[in-house]
């Protein structure tokens, strides 16, 4: 059940307005966590932006991989969902997605992005040297380094208001934790 009510979009004024309408239009439609954001329009406008100047660095498929990984690691079922769903439209295989929601990868670079982002999880930011340097030899710049972890921050950010909040998921639903079957 809904901890945080989403506004309602048809009935929403001002900036939120103006934000969700925005959303709408690149959408096609507002989805739950939007509508949550909402609220505080605010944090809704804090969301879209970085998540937009963010949608110009990494390779769209690796965001979606990071993101999946970083639902996975905070058990957010909304956000597992959303970037199951949007990993797929990007190119991402139902396989890759599975792999990355478990730090992994056939793409040694992008193993390595994903171990550097689950490290990052874990150890909350404080990472050793040996973290650092393995994913710099696998060929990341030091400013996509920075991307990496302004990614994991992102997700955590709505990781975290979708777990207090219980938005109610309006993709198809994925479960968390992640359950592979024997043959996986």
């Amino acid at each position: 059940m809904t901890r945080i009510n989403a506004v309602n979009y048809e009935s929403s004024e001002g900036k939120t307005k103006e934000l969700l309408d925005a959303v709408n239009k690149q959408l096609g439609f507002v989805p739950n966590l939007m509508k949550t954001l909402g609220n505080s329009p605010v944090a809704l406008e804090a969301y879209l932006n970085l998540n937009g100047t963010l949608g110009k660095s990494l390779n769209a498929k690796l965001r979606e991989q990071i993101s999946v990984l970083t639902a996975e690691e905070n058990g957010c079922g909304y956000c597992a969902s959303a970037h199951t769903a949007i990993g797929k439209m990007v190119g991402l295989s139902e396989e890759e997605i599975l792999s990355a929601r478990e730090a992994k990868s056939g793409e040694a670079r992008t193993d390595a992005a994903l171990k550097f982002a689950k490290t990052i999880l874990e150890k909350r930011g404080n990472v050793a040297d040996e973290d650092l340097s393995a994913v710099k030899t696998a060929g990341f710049s030091s400013g996509e380094i920075a991307e990496i972890v302004a990614n994991v921050a992102l997700n955590v950010f709505t990781n975290y208001l979708n777990n207090v909040a219980q938005t109610e998921i309006d993709f198809p639903k994925v479960e968390v934790p992640l359950k592979r079957t024997a043959n996986a």
